[in-house]
């Protein structure tokens, strides 16, 4: 039997309950979720079940030579607007995100690779094994690339992503959302995140974002509305900053 959104609702109420519960009584803050999260639950089936495996030889040369080849390509200027990649105009709402990457002391951190990818206005990825049956975007491919600058700023137009339904559980929806990926000095110190807009009614619904049971570090997921970002008669402003660790840090996905 496929399980409803009640059913979700009761398993993520549980868990919110153990999670405060364990809070009251002087838990320290848990910022990020488990792995095996049962309302997501792909979680169950993806997550790590072995301990991590040390590298032996110490020399991190061997790892990168083994991974994956972004192209040889450096980063060219339409690479972080993902309006301008097509010959025509992609459909949809207009949007400019920005931000800055910090450490845990609020410092930045600078010349940093950052990408993202998301689904079109429509709520559907320009993926192979995206079948939904929502309109493809001729002009909009849904990745971008930059470099964070001096200040450990960031900053894409882009198109605002439209919800779109998963099977989780029956009529299950997620709420319009852009992935981050967030690159250190090698392939190896890869962190992947979700960014969230402002007051989205699928957030009491969305098991993936209420997985992060810390109301606070759940809060610092979704972006906030910027009117100074904000481009005369062509976009709105999101600003969404991305703290690497320590007590703000932002939820990275672990093992998923």
């Amino acid at each position: 039997m496929a399980l409803t959104q009640s059913d979700i609702d009761v398993e993520i109420a549980d868990l919110q309950n153990a999670h405060d519960k364990s809070q009251a009584g002087g838990a320290p803050a848990r910022h990020h979720p488990p792995r095996d999260y049962a309302p997501y639950r792909s979680s169950l089936l993806r997550h790590p079940k072995q301990p991590l495996v040390a590298v032996n030889g110490g020399d991190p040369e061997t790892v990168e030579l083994s991974g994956p080849v972004f192209g040889a390509t450096d980063i060219t200027e339409i690479d972080q607007d993902l309006t301008r990649q097509h010959q025509g105009e992609p459909l949809g709402e207009r949007i400019t995100v920005s931000g800055r990457l910090l450490d845990s002391n609020g410092r930045p951190v600078r010349g940093q690779l950052v990408e993202i990818w998301q689904a079109n206005a429509s709520g559907r990825y320009a993926h192979l094994r995206d079948q939904h049956p929502a309109p493809l975007d001729p002009n909009f491919t849904g990745v971008g690339r930059t470099l964070t600058d001096d200040q450990g700023r960031y900053s894409f137009t882009t198109i605002k992503p439209g919800a779109y339904p998963w099977r989780n559980h029956t009529n299950a929806w997620r709420p319009a959302h852009i992935h981050f990926s967030l690159f250190g000095d090698a392939f190896t110190q890869r962190l992947v995140t979700q960014m969230y807009f402002p007051n989205d009614p699928l957030f009491r619904y969305d098991p993936i974002l209420r997985s992060v049971t810390d109301e606070s570090a759940r809060e610092r997921l979704v972006a906030a509305y910027n009117h100074d970002l904000s481009q005369p008669e062509f976009s709105l402003g999101y600003e969404w900053d991305i703290v690497l660790d320590g007590p703000s840090a932002t939820w990275i996905e672990e093992g998923r």
